[in-house]
């Protein structure tokens, strides 16, 4: 296929909208055939200058020696208009020659030193400081290991004057507090570096080579927090560019200096294939060496087992590699290339240098890299349960009561709690008074007082053969051990023991009860119809033969039976018929074991309206549990029971005051964790997104501590979302990042997408666009079902939104055109005309005028075929003006200005028709611009005075409105009238 001038100028506008990397050097390539094919020198040149700048920053600088030399040969051969049009650049890419002739060994040092001669001579000449050369002459003694010539260099790099060639106000300072840390000054690189931070940075290399530079001199000044944020936020911008090897290699030797030998794994493994493909040999050395130091870090601290995963490359398969073998491997690659540096310099300067970053070890105590990422702690503690992504139940079938009271309905069982006031125990108590005792203590909560009883029981008495009543008792305290301790088969055992026992010794109450207690259970392990009978049966016999609290506990039993089969509404008629026991308790009612009886009856009705959705109720049943453990007295009930009350209130400020209670009152454990969980949430959906940090942190440290796996990638991402709505964007990045790693382990793919969905908002508030569009396409990637077209279109949209806000005209139409396309497959037409919309509109800014006209009439055809029943919605109309405004604004730029005006005039109207003012005064503007086109200003004048006057004073939109007025009054020949408004409005007065 043949191309015109003008397709290959459309091409290099393409390519040059693109980001570094593969992709832009392949389009530019092929940008260079074509321009040669065309025979055009100006496009000739300008592609090989796109093409060095695309070498350098893609990863492939040795390409751009072939670029850099073609262009500067025809600049010299065959001046021309062009040429001067680019002298400014071509002496810039002088720098990039410099910089990458040092990186390759095989290349002569003299042919550094004659390119820095050539430089030096066409600055001269044309008149420039000698700063950038004298800097750049510097970088070469630093690599040579010349220390006085580097010095001197550097003070006259600093002494010269600044002019438009010297490096940028980031890059500048950057190598100077390089050379600074370097000779040890690191006090001074920082008080260097650190001004240049606070002010705007807007080079393709900074912030994050200036962050990188800082990171040892932050150490080693004892600036810890800022060494971690400069690490976090430098690291981020570099991962995705090949080009940035060598200084991703910085951050792996970061690492090994903070103590974070396994984030230095994970970012070796993640670039290690990148060595395949190193954008230099010194790149290469540089990232091998770090790789090998986090490696031997790893194998010297007892993690000699690890393995990396190196990804397939030409013939070598993927393979699992032991860290020691990989290690010795990039050793041998880092030496081996520092060897033949110094054998090109002449020096030892390189060899030395890699060997200290091989022998590199850490500075100071461990430094942790994230808020949410604790060193487990090695002591042999039970685990809990970790906090869900709903509140979730402390533990057992019970749900949040469980602690209160057994969830199989007997005592409260041995289990953690918060320090009680220790049990009185009676010296000279027999056998029968401390079991006694210990009954007394569980039938009320005191669940520490239980288990201080059944020790003392134990170790005088645990030797003595007991008569049967007390032996059953004890036994059926036994089996509370097993259940709390989660030994389901143990409990079974030991009060099928205590029913016998129980028989024994003529106490059938007792047995009857403790076989309630086992249809509990086994209805909990799926064995419903034979525990169904055994409860049935418990409950019958109580009801006739027991006392009050027994009559009631043996209804709660049937409610917990039911609620392990799911029978949530007849378990609750089960809670409450207890209920109905307890309305018959009269003064007894305050006796202690009734009193809890009727609160933990409460919490469980709680839980069960909840679940059946009625919430009033819930609310209510909540509150009375509260009320009654206020008076009772446990913490860890109450805590529970205020966490229920908490979490039925809409209210969430009102919620975040009750869970806050709950939190004071210090119960540790899961039952704290939920209830600093509750409150996180709460204070978020309350606003106060600031508040909820320190609460999430804790409840994420905590589960890490205790090797949770999937827990914390949850509440990261909940976390993510409270940094960014907190507008602390960088924690927001490092917390979604580990929330979408632990998902993706997870393989759970929505909530993973979640978060994808997350970071893109994160990066670009950061102003990362190009992460953002990567994780927005990874997104749109993994939407590709039939159920996903929505979100899929939705994510294609925000990514062309992106572009287009990004000036990359031509990608965003891309982007735009395929969520019209995915739209159209979902059956959404007014979002397909959206879209279709700015996708001409992205063409229009693009050049494309014809493809921009295309792309409005297939949305006009949409428009015009829009349902009924949507046409007339507001959103409709604003849609189908909005189009009208476009498209006046596209055929103004194919020069097509009477259908540019048919259009212009249509769309005001439809604007103020849905009450739009902002918009029409907008569609006023490009009415009266294409009036003035038309050579109309006597109609234009009066649209664009009263828009100018409809404006507020401030409005962005107002200086374009005097100047198309002031135009009109000239094309009028009312200067001086013009002449005036310019003034007013402190236009140019040539305009």
């Amino acid at each position: 296929m043949t191309h015109t001038v003008e397709d290959v100028w459309r091409l290099f506008n393409q390519a040059s909208e693109m980001p570094f990397g593969p992709g832009q050097i392949a389009a530019v390539e092929q940008v260079i055939r074509h321009a040669d094919a065309t025979g055009d020198p100006h496009l000739a040149f300008a592609a090989r200058m796109l093409g060095t700048h695309a070498y350098v920053y893609g990863g492939e600088p040795a390409k751009s020696f072939v670029t850099f030399s073609w262009c500067l040969a025809d600049f010299d051969r065959n001046p021309a208009p062009h040429h001067q049009r680019y002298a400014h650049t071509l002496l810039w890419h002088f720098k990039y020659m410099v910089t990458a002739l040092l990186k390759f060994p095989e290349v002569p040092l003299d042919r550094t030193y004659a390119v820095l001669d050539d430089m030096e001579r066409r600055y001269r000449d044309t008149g420039h400081s000698l700063h950038a050369v004298y800097s750049y002459r510097h970088r070469v003694a630093r690599h040579l290991g010349a220390k006085d010539e580097a010095e001197e260099w550097f003070r006259r790099w600093t002494a010269a004057p600044r002019d438009e060639l010297s490096d940028c106000a980031g890059c500048d300072p950057t190598a100077q507090a390089y050379y600074l840390s370097w000779l040890g000054r690191d006090e001074e690189a920082v008080a260097l570096a650190e001004p240049v931070l606070a002010g705007q940075l807007t080079c393709t290399e900074q912030p994050q080579a200036i962050l990188t530079t800082l990171l040892v001199p932050y150490l080693r000044t004892g600036r810890r927090d800022a060494a971690r944020d400069a690490h976090l936020r430098a690291y981020r911008r570099h991962r995705s560019n090949l080009a940035d090897l060598g200084d991703i290699a910085e951050h792996i030797e970061f690492c090994v200096l903070t103590g974070n030998e396994a984030r230095g794994l994970e970012i070796l493994e993640r670039h290690l294939d990148w060595l395949d493909r190193a954008p230099s040999p010194a790149a290469a050395m540089d990232f091998a060496a770090a790789g090998a130091a986090v490696l031997r870090r790893l194998v010297e601290t007892g993690h000699g087992e690890l393995t990396v995963h190196r990804r397939a490359y030409g013939d070598r398969a993927a393979a699992d590699v032991p860290i020691g073998t990989l290690a010795a491997e990039l050793t041998a690659l880092a030496t081996e290339t520092a060897a033949r540096f110094d054998a090109r310099n002449g020096t030892s300067a390189q060899s030395e240098r890699i060997a200290q970053r091989l022998a590199a070890e850490p500075i100071g105590e461990h430094l942790p890299l994230s808020v949410t990422t604790r060193r487990r702690v090695p002591a042999a503690r039970q685990p809990v349960a970790e906090p869900d992504r709903t509140l979730v139940p402390v533990s057992g079938t019970g749900g949040p009561t469980a602690r209160a009271g057994d969830p199989t309905g007997g005592g409260s069982g041995p289990a953690a709690g918060v320090t009680e006031a220790a049990p009185q125990i009676p010296a000279d108590a027999g056998p029968e008074r401390l079991l006694a005792l210990a009954e007394e203590y569980a039938l009320t909560d005191r669940e520490e007082a239980t288990i201080a009883v059944l020790a003392e029981f134990d170790a005088r008495f645990g030797a003595v053969d007991l008569p049967p009543a007390l032996a059953g008792l004890r036994t059926e305290f036994r089996g509370d051990e097993h259940y709390q301790a989660g030994d389901v088969d143990g409990a079974q055992r030991e009060w099928e023991r205590a029913a016998d026992l129980y028989r024994a010794a003529g106490e059938e109450l007792r047995a009857r009860s403790v076989t309630g207690r086992i249809g509990v259970l086994k209805c909990g392990t799926g064995a419903t119809e034979e525990g169904m009978a055994l409860v049935e049966a418990s409950a019958a016999y109580l009801a006739e033969h027991g006392d009050l609290r027994r009559r009631v506990v043996a209804q709660q039993r049937v409610g917990l039976a039911l609620l392990a089969q799911e029978r949530l509404a007849d378990a609750l008629a089960a809670f409450d018929r207890a209920g109905q026991v307890l309305a018959q308790a009269g003064p007894s009612a305050q006796d202690p074991p009734i009193a809890h009886a009727a609160a933990r009856n409460a919490l469980m009705r709680t839980q069960l309206l909840r679940n059946l959705d009625r919430l009033d109720e819930a609310r209510a049943a909540a509150e009375e549990a509260r009320d009654a453990y206020r008076r009772l007295g446990p913490p860890q009930q109450l805590a529970v029971a205020t966490m229920l009350y908490a979490q039925s209130l809409d209210d969430p400020a009102a919620a975040a005051e009750a869970f806050d209670e709950a939190v004071r009152l210090g119960v540790p454990g899961e039952t704290e964790l939920n209830a600093r969980l509750g409150r996180a949430r709460a204070l978020a959906a309350a606003d106060r997104p600031g508040e909820a940090i320190d609460d999430y942190v804790e409840v994420i440290g905590a589960l890490v501590e205790r090797g949770v796996e999937d827990g914390p990638a949850y509440l990261r991402l909940e976390l993510a979302h409270t940094y960014f709505h907190s507008g602390r964007l960088l924690e927001a990045a490092e917390a979604g990042e580990e929330a979408l790693l632990g998902l993706t382990r997870l393989d759970d793919q929505v909530d993973a997408d979640r978060c994808r969905h997350l970071l893109a908002r994160v990066y670009q508030s950061m102003g990362d666009n190009d992460a953002a569009l990567e994780m927005l396409d990874e997104l749109a990637a993994n939407l590709d079902g039939p159920d996903n077209l929505p979100g899929r279109a939705q994510v294609l949209e925000e990514a062309g939104d992106l572009l287009y806000r990004m000036d990359r005209d031509r990608l965003a139409a891309e982007r735009f055109a395929a969520a019209a396309d995915a739209y159209q497959l979902a059956g959404q037409p007014l979002d397909r005309l959206r879209a279709l919309r700015r996708q001409a509109i992205a063409l229009h800014w693009a050049g494309d005028p014809q493809a921009a006209m295309a792309t409005v009439e297939r949305a006009d055809e949409v428009a015009a075929k829009l349902p009924v029943e949507v046409s007339g919605e507001p959103e409709a109309v604003w849609e189908r003006a909005m189009l009208d405004y476009e498209a006046a604004r596209v055929l103004i730029g194919a020069d097509r200005l009477d259908d540019a005006l048919a259009r212009a005039v249509t769309a005001p109207k439809q604007f103020r028709a849905i009450d739009a003012f902002g918009e029409a005064l907008q569609a006023d503007l490009l009415l009266g611009e294409a009036l003035l086109r038309l050579g109309r200003p006597t109609a234009a004048e009066p649209v664009l005075r009263q828009a100018l006057a409809a404006l507020p004073r401030d409005a962005g939109a107002v200086p374009q409105a005097a100047w198309l007025l002031a135009r009109a009054l000239s094309d009028l020949g009312r200067e001086e009238e013009a002449a005036a408004l310019r003034a007013e409005y402190d236009l140019p007065s040539d305009e």
